[in-house]
Order: structure tokens, then sequence, then C-alpha cells
């Protein structure tokens, strides 16, 4: 018979994340066709990162990217000399991203696996998460701050791009409650942040900005 009792926090969390839509299967199918009309598969970085490049409100040195998909953001990194590492859980979406790079002839140590199963230890300068907190169910919200914290040097920044509660457009996310998600055992495309919300997750950084993005 199968053992199914939870004996700590981290068996209610596998508990959780097994009661769930798997993730990889999921992204690896959705990147398996680049030809989709999918606004991030473009190459080019977000406006916000841009942004903070071009202002040097980040400067160079070791960036870690959570989520990096097909590498659009990475490979901008790469090009303005940061030593970059980009980790996403689809090998489908790291191999486009690989053949990105190679195109445009920039070096990524990219990392195919869970960001939860990362091993770091204050090391980055900048960590850098476009469209992946908000694909990230409650019940891993605690963990994915701690990563951000354990990977973040002291003096270190770290930038986000993610769904923004009040958006008119149903394809930018969900405006669900946590407990929502375990009510029907969805996260519903993604969730919507307002923020009031992103200020009490990251209550323990020193917030520099949250803005809507830019159109260009």
């Amino acid at each position: 018979m199968k053992n199914e009792t939870l004996h700590n926090q981290e068996d209610i969390i596998k508990m959780l994340d097994s009661l769930l839509r798997p993730a990889e299967p999921f992204w690896n199918e959705f990147y398996a066709n680049r030809e989709k009309d999918v606004p991030f598969f473009e190459n080019v970085p977000d406006e916000n990162l841009v942004s903070y490049i071009q202002k040097k409100r980040v400067s160079k040195g070791k960036v870690l990217e959570l989520g990096c998909g097909p590498g659009r953001n990475a490979i901008y990194l790469a090009n303005e000399g940061f030593d970059v590492t980009a980790v996403d859980l689809s090998i489908e979406g790291i191999n486009w991203a690989k053949e990105r790079a190679l195109a445009k002839g920039v070096e990524i140590e990219f990392i195919c696996d869970s960001i939860f199963n990362l091993e770091v230890q204050n090391e980055f300068d900048f960590v850098y998460d476009s469209g992946c907190l908000h694909h990230i169910p409650p019940h891993r919200r605690v963990n994915y701050v701690d990563l951000i914290k354990n990977a973040l040097k002291s003096d270190g920044y770290f930038g986000l791009t993610c769904f923004a509660a009040g958006d008119l457009d149903e394809r930018n996310g969900s405006e669900i409650t946590d407990w929502d998600v375990y009510r029907g055992w969805s996260l519903q495309g993604g969730l919507a942040y307002s923020e009031e919300k992103l200020r009490e997750i990251f209550k323990g950084f020193e917030v520099i900005e949250i803005r809507k993005m830019e159109q260009i």
C-alpha cells in the first residue's frame, strides 16, 4: 500500500504540487510550437529590463534568470556584458534558448530544472524573473522568496515582470485568491498581482520601483 502519511512540511508541499497540473509537460508542449502568436516568443527583451540597464540601476556582474523560456532576456543581458545563468523547467524552452544564444554568439549557462532545485549561496548581483512568479502556486511562494534571498549578494538587485491585477485582458492573469487556487486545483492561466500584494510578498526587500510595463 502506498504510504501517503504527511510527516513534515516538505511532504505537504509535495502533496500540493502533485494535486495541481504538472508544469513540465505543459511547458514542453507550449514551447514545442514556435509559430504560435505569443508576445514573449519574439526575441526582444522586456522594456523594464532594458530600462534597468540603460539607467545603470544594475551594474555588470552575475545574473540569474528564473524561468528564462526561449532566452530573450538572458541573451540581452549576455550581450550587455553580464555573466548569465538562465533556468527553465522546459527542455523545449531551453533548447530554443540555446539555439538563439548560439546564433547571437553569446555564452550563457542554461540549466533545465525546477528553480526550487537550485543550490545557490549569495553569489548573484541580479536576479530577474519575467513570468515565472505568476505560474508558481501560493504554497511555493515562501520557497520562491527564500530562493531569491539565497541567490543574491547582500547588495544585489531583484527584478520582476508579472501579471498585474486590474488588467481587463483575461490573457494577462486571473485575480482569484490563493484559497481559490486550491478550491479549483488550478492557477487559471496564472495569478495576477496587485501592488499591495507584491509589497506584502517582498516586504523584506527595499522597493525601488513598481509600475506597469510601457509599450514600445
